[in-house]
C-alpha cells in the first residue's frame, strides 16, 4: 500500500516536498517512483529510485529542479520540488514495483512504460 501527501499550493519559484509512505515489506530492492498527470495531459513519468542501492533515474527535463530522497527507517520516499512552474501543476502519483533494477537504462525504460504494479491515490500540486 502506498500512501502520498504532502501536495498543496505554492508560488511560481517556491519550493515543496511531497511523500509516499510505503508498506515495510513492499519497500526493500523495490523500484519507487514518482509520476504526475495534468489535467487533459497524459500521466509522465518523474523519476524512479531503486531503494537498496539508491540509483535513480530522473526525466531529463526535470532533473536538476526535482530530486528524489529517502528515509529507509520509515519508508518514505519523498520528491524534493524547487524552482517551481506553473507547468509544474498536476496530481503527483508515487508508483512501486517489486522488479527493479540499478542500471538507469533499464530504470528509465520502466519510467517510460509506467511499470509499477502499485499507485498511491495521488497529491495534488498547484503552483501559480
Amino acid at each position: 500500500q502506498l500512501v502520498d501527501s504532502g501536495g498543496g499550493s505554492v508560488q511560481a519559484g517556491g519550493s515543496l516536498k511531497i511523500s509516499c509512505v510505503v508498506s515495510g515489506d513492499a519497500y526493500n530492492g523495490r523500484c519507487m517512483s514518482w509520476f504526475r498527470q495534468a489535467p487533459g495531459k497524459e500521466r509522465e513519468g518523474v523519476a524512479v529510485t531503486h531503494t537498496s542501492s539508491r540509483t535513480t533515474y530522473y526525466t531529463d527535463n526535470l532533473k536538476g529542479r526535482f530530486t528524489v530522497d529517502q528515509e529507509d527507517a520509515a519508508y518514505t520516499v519523498y520528491l524534493q520540488m524547487a524552482s517551481l512552474k506553473p507547468e509544474d501543476t498536476a496530481m503527483y502519483y508515487c508508483a512501486a514495483d517489486a522488479s527493479c533494477s540499478t542500471n538507469e537504462l533499464k530504470l528509465a525504460a520502466k519510467l517510460s512504460k509506467r511499470d509499477f504494479r502499485y499507485w498511491g491515490q495521488g497529491t495534488q500540486v498547484t503552483v501559480s
